[in-house]
């Protein structure tokens, strides 16, 4: 017995002492991950650039230690690391062009314009840029059109056939489970609450969003045409005849690509352009290797990049899956704060990229940036979104750069309660009963009954108010007369171009242009800039990676597709503020 225990015991102990080594190994692996990826990189001559257009953009690249260790990561590239490679690419006299391998690419398309502008004026260096795919979705496609040349697989395709908005209704669905949404708002094209109330679109509703999506496709068919000397009219036509079933041969005589070839034989057209033997290799560089180039030292002073985007919330969410990339108004504030009061820091250009959120978080983030602004100049660049919310905090800016395919506006705010008392009452069989002290004592138990007339006078009284203070802060901030913001508030939504002609934005253009508007507000004429928040450290990623919360919500995405979002915003409902400002949560927009 004694033996079957000393044998047991060594057998436990060797297990324990395995999985310290294991654990060490792991670390020391995820460490030198960090370590490679963080060491300088030098580009060898005659270079060429490969940019890998498949899978999203998200505003900023952000690490993924864990999924780098499984090797199960997201295709996700970050939008600044983007520009950054292109620019230090167009400025670095070893890498001589770009070759864009195209794909299955979904972004919103001021993002992708913000891209595009950013390869013209590569081209504009005199370098070239060349595209091959087997298949190009039609954002991917807007962004190769910028090339010298495109190339196309003798069997591939080209994804072209317009847009369209298919926004979810989910009242009927709710209906099924005795749950429906009683909606208090401000704002005839506030359309965020139809979702829950509705089962298609209301006439106001259509009509903001026939202006954005056609406006949109408007600004892609002539920068496309322009790029392929293809006339607008001719692109409609193309788009009508839904080009993803039509022969590859049929595309190049619509001039939609140069050439019809094997991706082998795509080696040598770029080795002409290198002046290359046949024989010799193409060096290739990618945009997360050109992080580690060192760009031309910039002097003078500092400039920061702070960036906002993802849904604004008073404190981030909680539970198994936590979704990244929030708005979090409590650690936002801090930081705004720490700007203002850095003497290094002469401007600060905030980035924003959202539909908005909670309206209490915004207002908390519009006095931050105040108070910042009575320091130092505040630029705001607007991405794909910076509506309701994210126009609320965008609005006391000293300026604002928008894409002209930039979502924004949207002044207006709701309230959306779930009435589940169906659900409980009658199919569940729960019973309620009461005894208060006041008339309203119960008010907000949506669980025993709906709110009540009065109930619901109290809850829009409520709104109105908080819809006044939006839109004086709009007035305050754009410098207008209140009943002029009114004319375009009601909870609008327009593109970044037709904002311009509203004053509701100063500039069309994209992030350069905001953090050269920054420094002539600043009267800088040397200037680097610094983007916050930082990446967190070694320690943070990795309690980030072992967390688990961020992977599972990451395959979810991966699984759902097109179908998260709607079920993402159906999770956290519970989690957000009653009053929100935000845009309609899922547009959908193919």
């Amino acid at each position: 017995m004694k033996s079957f225990f000393k044998y047991v015991l060594a057998t436990v102990v060797g297990l324990f002492v395995f999985g310290i080594i294991m654990g060490l190994f792991a670390v020391m692996s995820l460490v030198g991950m960090v370590s490679s990826s963080q060491a300088t990189r030098n580009v060898s001559k005659n270079s060429v650039l490969v940019m890998n257009l498949s899978g999203t953009f998200s505003e900023q690249e952000q690490p993924d230690l864990l999924g780098k260790f499984t090797g199960q990561t997201m295709s996700t590239t970050g939008l600044n690391t983007t520009l950054s490679a292109i620019r230090k690419a167009k400025d670095n006299e070893d890498v001589k062009g770009i070759y864009i391998e195209a794909g299955a690419l979904s972004a919103s398309y001021a993002t992708l314009q913000e891209i595009r502008n950013a390869l013209k004026d590569f081209r504009k260096s005199g370098k070239w840029i060349v595209s091959y795919g087997d298949t190009y979705s039609q954002g991917a496609y807007y962004l190769a059109s910028v090339a010298n040349k495109i190339y196309l697989n003798p069997q591939g395709m080209v994804d072209w056939h317009g847009l369209a908005a298919q926004p979810y209704f989910l009242k009927d669905l709710f209906a099924k489970v005795g749950v429906k949404y009683q909606v208090v708002k401000v704002g005839t094209f506030k359309s965020a609450t139809e979702p829950y109330t509705e089962t298609q679109m209301s006439d106001a509703n259509r009509e903001q969003v026939s202006a954005f999506v056609n406006g949109t496709w408007a600004n892609i068919c002539k920068e496309v045409g322009e790029s392929r000397n293809i006339s607008v009219d001719s692109l409609n036509a193309y788009a009508d005849r839904f080009t993803a079933f039509e022969t590859a041969e049929q595309l190049k005589k619509y001039k939609m690509v140069d050439q019809l070839i094997y991706a082998d034989q795509v080696k040598s057209e770029v080795k002409k352009l290198l002046e290359l033997d046949e024989d010799k290799s193409i060096n290739q560089i990618s945009i997360a290797d050109m992080q580690n180039v060192k760009e031309k030292k910039r002097d003078g002073e500092q400039i920061a990049v702070y960036y906002a985007y993802g849904t604004i919330v008073q404190d981030n969410t909680t539970g198994m899956m936590t979704r990244e990339h929030n708005i979090v108004a409590k650690d936002v504030c801090a930081d705004l704060e720490k700007l203002a009061k850095d003497d290094d820091v002469k401007a600060v250009v905030v980035r924003i990229n959202s539909g908005g959120g909670d309206a209490y978080a915004s207002e908390q983030i519009w006095h931050q940036i105040v108070e910042l602004k009575t320091k130092k100049p505040v630029v705001i660049s607007m991405g794909d979104y910076a509506a309701s919310g994210g126009y609320y905090i965008s609005c006391a800016s000293s300026w604002i750069v928008a894409q002209p395919n930039t979502l924004t506006g949207s002044i207006g705010i709701f309230g959306a309660f779930p009435d589940a008392s169906e659900l409980v009452t009658q199919k569940l069989g729960v019973k309620f009963d009461e005894v208060k002290t006041n008339k309203n004592s119960g008010f907000g138990n949506v669980m025993a009954r709906p709110f009540n007339g009065e109930e619901l006078s109290l809850l829009q009284g409520y709104i109105n108010r908080g819809y006044e203070l939006f839109r004086k802060r709009v007035a305050d901030g754009r410098k207008q007369k209140t009943e002029d913001i009114e004319k375009i508030a009601q909870g609008r939504v327009w593109l970044g171009q037709d904002a311009l002609g509203i004053k509701l934005v100063d500039q069309l253009g994209g992030l350069d242009d905001a953090i050269a508007k920054a420094a002539k507000l600043a009267k800088l004429e040397e200037f680097y800039t610094r983007e916050y928040p930082a990446a967190p450290d070694f320690i943070e990623q990795l309690t980030a990676s072992m967390s688990g919360g961020n992977y599972l919500d990451e395959q979810m995405q991966m699984m759902l597709g097109e179908f998260y979002e709607p079920f993402y915003m159906l999770k956290t409902l519970n989690q957000h503020e009653a009053i929100q400002a935000r845009v309609p949560f899922i547009l959908n927009i193919r």
